[in-house]
């Protein structure tokens, strides 16, 4: 997927920084980042950071994100900002349908599908969020949950634009708690996200796919995911808001690829 190299490792900075502190953490990743060229990075930044994130970042290959669009290209939508809007400020891939959009926002698998056509408009690359509530893990409904959302959301893309979306398995119950899933957990589904993608679309298409896994990837854990065979990288929340911890599950996942 154009200039995206495997192990791919996404820092979601949430409601978190303002401009000049996320000038600074950007410009710590950057300082450091050139030791870890066996691997893509994205920051994504909140909206009113991204310009100077990208600023800072310059030509150093490190790759920027937003978090949210919305799927309509302009008018009366107080709050909302459009996939042109975030291409314009030099975003390359966007968040959607990320579980806190989904519980605090009524994100539906519906606005998805319509968010992730509009980022393709603008050329942008949607990073794709599924994941079940710890009820549902509970109750057996993991595997049911994430075909439904993959079928109602992404599923009707033609394959040439499913190729440019990347999916990440972010299990709800491990977002935030401290709490992740296990290994063997986190490749269950990644590996069935895999066979749903062979079916859907074919088997070349599934083994090119990047699915990335997000729920409290921490430098401790981050080897351990990603020695899995289907899990390609990760979305990281609290622990991209350091450079340090950051880099460090960076580093971790480019052990994969040392030897």
């Amino acid at each position: 997927m154009r200039e995206l190299v495997r192990p791919v490792v996404a820092g979601n900075w949430k409601m978190h920084k303002t401009i000049s502190e996320a000038r600074q953490l950007a410009a710590e990743i950057v300082s450091q980042a050139p030791a870890l060229t066996m691997a893509s990075i994205i920051l994504i930044p909140p909206f009113t950071a991204i310009q100077e994130v990208k600023k800072t970042v310059g030509d150093s290959g490190i790759l920027v994100g937003g978090q949210n669009l919305f799927w309509e290209e302009e008018g009366a939508f107080t709050g909302e900002i459009s996939a042109h809007q975030l291409k314009e400020a030099g975003c390359d891939f966007v968040i959607i349908g990320h579980s806190e959009r989904r519980q605090y926002f009524g994100e539906t698998d519906e606005t998805v599908s319509q968010k992730v056509l509009a980022a393709r408009r603008h050329g942008l690359i949607p990073i794709v969020c599924v994941g079940e509530n710890l009820e549902e893990r509970k109750s057996g409904k993991t595997l049911k949950k994430i075909k439904v959302q993959l079928e109602n959301s992404l599923f009707s893309l033609a394959e040439e634009e499913f190729k440019m979306v990347i999916l990440a398995y972010e299990p709800i119950w491990a977002i935030g708690t401290g709490q992740n899933a296990t290994p063997e957990q986190a490749e269950e589904v990644h590996g069935y996200i895999r066979q749903l993608i062979a079916d859907r679309y074919s088997q070349d298409l599934s083994s090119c796919a990047i699915i990335l896994y997000g729920g409290s990837v921490k430098p401790a854990n981050s080897f351990s995911l990603i020695k899995e065979k289907d899990i390609n990288g990760f979305l990281v929340g609290g622990a991209s808001l350091s450079a340090e911890s950051f880099l460090s599950i960076v580093k971790e996942a480019n052990r994969v690829n040392e030897g």
